[in-house]
């Protein structure tokens, strides 16, 4: 039986092998792993096979990056389809994706694009969460974006939109840490007010990851880059947040600049301290 997930590392393929052969036991008893499911849609081949092995061992999460869904075009259907057949496959404990779009006349973006937060645009969202939760046949995670610019066209506050886009779909949230830091810098807002804001019974999973200062603009300009260690800021706005709501399946992000598995172990290894912490004192 996999162990119940506490803290998780987004799965890289050179870690293969070394993920594979961390014991259930011990330090890292809780340890999960994410992937992207794009990543995954084919038809066989050595990933699949590597995948199915890690699944036997270890929890595993779906993260989407594709499905567009604050897009002004329905989800695609095919890209639903084999989303799904990755869920019935491999079973993920969590099924996520982001509050961004991505997609726009049969043109993918390498990025996840922002929105003005409008009631247009929520009731747009909310139609794109329900499809696809249907397509999906699983609740979805969502996460808040990271800012750079300020964008014209709110109506709803940040937290406000998404709590109200959570009461209509039913979806939860995955909250990431970084994206509050990274954006509250850039736009000049608290992150411990945000944080403290955000309803901890709608949080079902929470991302860690690093950021680093703009080559031309350095601090005023934030990038989540996820090519550094998680800022000691971030852990401290990450201690602030479970001491509140609890312990929630956590996640340590790295996709560029890539250490040796055993560092990133070291930084699993944090967050699954900082969680049963928050245990003990709830």
């Amino acid at each position: 039986m996999s162990p119940v997930p506490t803290a998780g590392l987004g799965l890289k393929p050179q870690h293969y092998p070394e993920a594979a052969a961390c014991p259930a036991a011990g330090a890292q008893r809780g340890l999960w792993f994410e992937v992207h499911p794009e990543n995954y849609m084919v038809a066989g081949g050595p990933r699949l096979s590597w995948l199915e092995t890690i699944r036997a061992a270890r929890p595993l999460s779906l993260h989407g990056v594709g499905l567009s869904l604050a897009g002004d075009e329905r989800p695609d259907r095919e890209h639903l389809a084999r989303f799904r057949a990755l869920i019935d496959r491999f079973e993920p404990f969590l099924v996520s994706e982001h509050l961004a779009w991505s997609r726009r006349g049969g043109v993918y973006h390498p990025d996840l694009l922002p929105v003005p937060r409008s009631r247009e645009i929520l009731n747009l969202v909310c139609d794109h969460v329900d499809e696809a939760q249907q397509a999906l046949g699983r609740r979805l995670l969502i996460e808040n974006p990271s800012a750079y610019l300020a964008l014209a066209g709110h109506d709803w506050d940040e937290v406000d939109f998404l709590v109200e886009m959570a009461r209509r779909t039913g979806c939860g949230l995955l909250i990431d840490v970084n994206n509050v830091h990274v954006s509250a810098s850039n736009m000049g807002f608290s992150a411990e007010a945000w944080l403290d804001a955000v309803p901890g019974g709608l949080v079902g999973e929470v991302h860690l990851a690093g950021h680093s200062p703009d080559p031309v603009w350095g601090e005023a300009l934030l990038i989540d880059s996820h090519d550094t260690p998680v800022s000691e800021t971030v852990w401290a706005l990450y201690d602030r947040l479970i001491a509140r709501i609890g312990s929630r399946p956590t996640l340590v992000e790295r996709d560029g600049d890539v250490p040796e598995f055993s560092v990133l172990l070291d930084e699993q290894a944090r967050a699954a301290a900082a969680l049963t912490a928050a245990e003990a004192v709830a």
